[in-house]
């Protein structure tokens, strides 16, 4: 299950950034992209992180996770088709192999909610 490791370095990439921040906020969620070549299933990547992350840091952070499709690009037929991942990544007008990965590799943060002190302050005021 390589999603637990992917979540603990998700999570050591998310406390070294929140440890150089100047006031440490109180991160409310995590966007990421993965992408379906990546092999992630985000089920368990959501399960690996909530359990992860309880009495942590990141212990009231949600994670979002917005998934990319595997589009590849044939250069003898001049366009983009979506391969069957697992089934058929030849092209499907001339059989080349897949060679030019357009999208569906990405495994990455989108963006970080969060809400700094002095923030959570002013709100209360």
């Amino acid at each position: 299950m390589h999603e637990v490791d992917m979540t603990k370095s998700l999570i050591l990439t998310l406390r070294n950034w929140w440890e150089e921040q100047p006031e440490q906020p109180s991160i409310s969620c995590v966007h990421l992209i993965v992408g379906r070549f990546t092999c992630v299933e985000p089920a368990s990547l959501q399960f690996a992180f909530e359990v992860q992350t309880r009495n942590t840091f990141l212990d009231s952070a949600t994670l979002q996770i917005q998934e990319t499709p595997l589009i590849a690009y044939c250069h003898q037929c001049q366009h983009e088709y979506h391969p069957e991942i697992g089934i058929q990544y030849a092209c499907p007008t001339c059989r080349s192999p897949m060679d030019d990965i357009r999208s569906g590799r990405e495994l990455k943060i989108d963006r970080i909610e969060y809400t700094t002190p002095s923030e959570q302050l002013e709100a209360r005021s």
